[in-house]
This record gives structure tokens, C-alpha cells and sequence, in this order.
């Protein structure tokens, strides 16, 4: 997406500490950083008031279900893959 230069008043030392926090090179950076993650919370806020709002039905909730009768998995992921780190 192309990006466009705009004036925006902020409070520069909330930029300076969220670009020290995120390594950040500029605060353009910054900003793009903190409008992304708005976006994402906003957007999942407003999936989690959906399904609030609706119920799961009673199929939907033995799909669920199933999830806890799955066999446990007893690999030693760590050991297995220990020469790689």
C-alpha cells in the first residue's frame, strides 16, 4: 500500500519511549507499529462481541468437545530437535 506523508501533533516523548520500546528506526515507524496493532485489537474486539452476541449452536460445541477426547501427544519435541538450537 503506498504510503503518504501527513502532519500529525503528538507528544514527542510517548514517540521517543515507543520507538526505544520497539527499536523502531524512525517515528513514522512508530505510528505504522501502533496503528497496526490498533487495527488488530479493534478488530478482534469487535469478532469476540460477535460471538457473544451469538451463541455457539449445539453442533458447534460437540466440535469443541472432540478436542478434549484427542489422544495425548508424547513426543519429546525438545530432545528430538536438541542438535538445532
Amino acid at each position: 500500500m503506498a504510503k503518504q506523508k501527513v502532519t500529525i501533533t503528538l507528544d514527542r516523548s510517548k514517540a521517543e519511549n515507543a520507538r526505544s520500546l520497539v527499536g523502531a528506526a524512525s517515528t513514522s515507524e512508530v505510528v505504522d507499529l501502533a496503528l497496526d496493532q490498533l487495527i488488530r485489537a479493534e478488530r478482534r474486539r469487535r469478532d469476540i462481541a460477535a460471538y457473544q452476541r451469538v451463541p455457539p449452536t449445539p453442533a458447534e460445541s460437540e466440535i469443541g468437545a472432540l478436542a478434549d477426547s484427542a489422544p495425548l501427544d508424547e513426543t519429546d519435541w525438545e530432545a528430538l530437535y536438541a542438535d538445532e538450537t
